[in-house]
């Protein structure tokens, strides 16, 4: 069961990743909107899934996460040491597609709603 601290810690370990991966200088990482939407840590502080969500990129998140995935030792390094933690977990990044799909959703409604501008409903 998550304690309030465990919760704080994890909260606290998303802004350093978000810092650690704006600082980064691969070139796989940079350009388009990148966000960190979710960090899920065990309990026992030994894996975390990082849930990351990448817009604006001509390939997709897959070069992101495959980056973010071999650049991981690092990352749990640079966290350790920012957090003065002794065991860092092990990073696990992974694509989360909520926001693309949203964005998906938005522009569907948005066609929606110019075809209605177009072309009002009849009413009888």
């Amino acid at each position: 069961m998550p304690t309030k601290n465990h919760g704080r810690m994890a909260q606290d370990m998303k802004r350093e990743l978000i810092a650690i991966i704006c600082e980064m200088k691969d070139p796989r990482v940079t350009g388009g909107l990148l966000t960190v939407t979710r960090l899920d840590v065990t309990p026992d502080l030994d894996q975390a899934k990082v849930y990351i969500s990448v817009m604006g990129r001509e390939g997709g998140p897959e070069p992101v996460v495959k980056a973010l995935n071999k650049a991981s030792g690092h990352v749990r390094t640079e966290i350790s040491r920012r957090m003065h933690i002794r065991k860092a977990p092990r990073f696990v990044f992974v694509a989360d597609e909520g926001a693309a799909y949203a964005a998906r959703i938005n522009q569907l409604l948005g066609e929606l709603a110019a075809e209605e501008t177009l072309h009002p409903a009849e009413e009888s």
